[in-house]
This record gives structure tokens, C-alpha cells and sequence, in this order.
């Protein structure tokens, strides 16, 4: 790993840290493990992808949890891989894999929307969980996934659908049953903010889908970003199409006998984090971290409702995935998403390599929850 200095005028807590350059794909996701395992997924976007998700060793990425996994027979393959978005380390030190099923952004089948949980001391799947056609919808694009294990029997996950063409939302999983529900299905908070009341402006240029045939229209990716309080009280999110942010009651989320009228009383607008975030993270301490992808930046809100930034630095091209680390730092993927072949006319201005960064936010190690 090397470190570079701060660019002079940034005021900020820490430093970058290259952790790892990519020269083929695109990642998006990345996850730490208690003992310090680095892994990263690859969705399948249109970059040529050789497996899905992956584990840095010796300075390469290697499938994992082995190549054959990663070998889909079919876009609705119930036991393999198909096109991870989102990769998870909970706090009982499992790396649990979000499927999303959607090469490309497809519709999605029964069988290629999943959550995957690999147990990490032995590296094998323990537990695959596939989501009916009512939770998974043909539009739905799962994003990204936080866990409570103090929750239920063997705990609950919380995922993001942040569909561009249909109904988005969150998704519940009882981890000990496996049974899947939407919650806020269509609530607004879980909506894109339209034009024109949002303008995105990123390196000078306003963040838009343009064709090569000149066209353009507006991004409309919802319910993305997502953390849990350190206290497991509240769910925090955020549309990828926005400023705001929002959070709701766990207690009624998890509840399944809570009416959705009950669930939609107690969300909360959070107020204008000032950036439009393609990633949030927590830490133990109740800090909530939020990506800027319009300014290269990493902020974070502090219990008592102040902020900072952890991070600015002009390498930071598009920061998407973050992972608070038990080793004291907070890693973070730089992808250039923006800088894809649909947001610049058809042309594709990505300049490899990507990277992995990690910056310090502590002075001692972090205890996962």
C-alpha cells in the first residue's frame, strides 16, 4: 500500500491509501473481513467480467469463493453467481454476496435475484436465499444490504432496490426463515428526485444519460445508499437521484405484522447531507459516513447532528462503496462510474486503473457490530 500527501487547502481527518489498482473491470462493492480479508464484486454493466466477486491476494483479485461459483449457467441461475452488486462482511465475520440477477440491468427471473452468506473460516456457501417474484420484481435492481443480527432469530437483512424503471423500495429478509418482504414500496423518499429540481455537476458536467444520438434524460436510480445506527433503532437511505436522506424505525420494519401505514409514520427526513451519495456506512461510535461523488469527497454526521469531512482528495473519482474496517480505516472504491459510455454520449472516458482506497478514521481499531 502507498500513501499520498493531502492536496494543500483540505482540511480534512485523513489521508488516502491505495489499497489496490484494477486494470480490468469496474468494481463497486467492497467488504473487509475481522481479519482483514479484502473482497470486491464486479456487476456486470458491460465491462467483460471473469467472475463476479473476488478476493485480493498477493496484489491480484481471485475468484472467489472459487471460479465455478462465479460460472452462471443462465441469468436465473438459483445456485451460481450472476451479477454481485453488493458484497457484506456482518458482524459474525460471514461475507454475505447480494445477487442482483440483472446483467446489463435485465429484468430479473426467479433464481438470479439472491443472498448468498459464505462462511469464511471454511469459505463455502452455508445459506442461499432466493426472493419470490413479489419481493424481486422484473424492474428490481438490489443494490446494496445491511445486516441486524440482534434481530430474529439468526438476525435481518435490509436491502435497497434503486430500480431505474419501476417500483423501488426496501426489502426485508428474516435471515433464520429465509421469507423476504417490501416495505415503503413507492414511498417518495424512496424515489429519484426529478428534474428540475436536482442538477448533478460532475468534473464541469451535468450528470445525465446522454445517447450518441445526442439525447438525454434525467438519472432516476432510487433507494441506493444504506447504513444502520450504531444502536440498531434506525435504517438510513438514500436515493442515488438526490440530496436528502431519510431514515425509519428497524422495530417497525422488522415487524411483520406492522402495518405499512405504521412503518410509513415513522420515517424521518434526515435533511440535506449536501451531495448526492452513492454509498452510506456507519461505525460504532454512531458516526454515519456519506459519499460525495460530485466533489471527490467522503463526509460524515456525528451523533450530536454536526458534520465533517473524512476525506476530499481530486483521486477520489467517483467514490461508491465503503467498509468500516476492524483495522481502524474506512475503505472506499473509486470507479468513475460517470465517466461510463451512457453518460458521455456513447463515448466511454473511464481511465484504468481503478482503485481501492482506504483512509484512516480512528486512532485505534474498530468494533463491528
Amino acid at each position: 500500500m502507498t500513501e499520498a500527501a493531502q492536496p494543500a487547502g483540505h482540511e480534512t481527518i485523513g489521508t488516502l491509501e491505495v489499497v489496490h489498482l484494477f486494470t480490468g473491470a469496474m468494481p463497486t462493492g467492497v467488504s473487509v473481513s475481522h481479519t482483514g480479508r479484502v473482497f470486491v464484486c464486479y456487476p456486470k454493466w458491460g465491462d467483460e467480467v471473469g467472475f463476479t466477486v473476488g478476493e485480493v491476494r498477493d496484489g491480484d483479485v481471485v475468484a472467489f469463493p472459487s471460479q465455478e461459483l462465479n460460472d452462471n449457467r443462465s441469468d436465473a441461475d438459483p445456485d451460481r453467481l450472476v451479477s454481485v452488486q453488493s458484497i457484506v462482511v456482518d458482524p459474525a465475520d460471514r461475507l454475505w454476496l447480494l445477487d442482483t440477477g440483472s446483467p446489463m440491468f435485465q429484468p430479473t427471473q426467479h433464481g438470479g435475484p439472491k443472498l448468498v452468506c459464505v462462511d469464511l473460516a471454511t469459505d463455502s456457501v452455508v445459506q442461499t436465499i432466493l426472493f419470490p417474484t413479489d419481493v424481486a420484481l422484473p424492474t428490481t435492481y438490489l443494490n446494496d444490504v445491511r445486516f441486524d443480527l440482534r434481530r430474529g432469530a439468526a438476525g435481518t437483512a435490509f436491502i435497497t432496490d434503486s430500480s431505474d424503471s419501476g417500483p423501488n423500495g426496501i426489502i426485508v429478509v428474516d435471515l433464520a426463515s429465509g421469507e423476504s418482504w417490501r416495505r415503503l414500496h413507492e414511498h417518495p423518499a424512496t424515489k429519484a428526485v426529478p428534474p428540475p429540481d436536482l442538477r448533478m455537476v460532475v468534473e464541469g458536467q451535468e450528470f445525465i444519460e446522454r445517447a450518441d444520438d445526442g439525447s438525454t434524460s434525467p438519472i432516476c436510480m432510487g433507494a441506493d445508499g444504506i447504513a444502520i445506527a450504531a444502536d440498531g433503532s434506525r435504517l438510513y437511505w438514500c436515493p442515488m437521484a438526490g440530496r436528502r436522506w431519510y431514515s425509519v424505525s428497524v422495530d417497525a420494519l422488522a415487524d411483520r405484522s406492522t402495518g405499512d401505514d405504521a412503518v410509513v409514520a415513522t420515517v424521518a427526513d434526515e435533511g440535506d447531507k449536501g451531495c448526492v451519495s452513492d454509498g452510506l456506512e456507519t461505525d460504532d461510535q454512531g458516526r454515519l459516513y456519506v459519499t460525495d461523488g460530485e466533489h471527490d469527497a467522503i463526509h460524515r454526521r456525528l451523533p450530536d447532528g454536526s458534520w465533517e469531512t473524512v476525506v476530499s482528495d481530486p483521486r477520489l473519482l467517483w467514490p461508491d462503496t465503503m467498509s468500516v474496517a476492524t483495522d481502524g480505516h474506512l475503505y472506499v472504491t473509486a470507479n468513475q462510474l460517470y465517466r461510463q459510455a451512457k453518460y458521455r454520449g456513447g463515448a466511454d472516458q473511464r481511465r484504468k486503473p481503478y482503485v481501492l482506497f482506504r483512509t484512516p478514521i480512528d486512532a485505534g481499531p474498530v468494533q463491528l457490530r
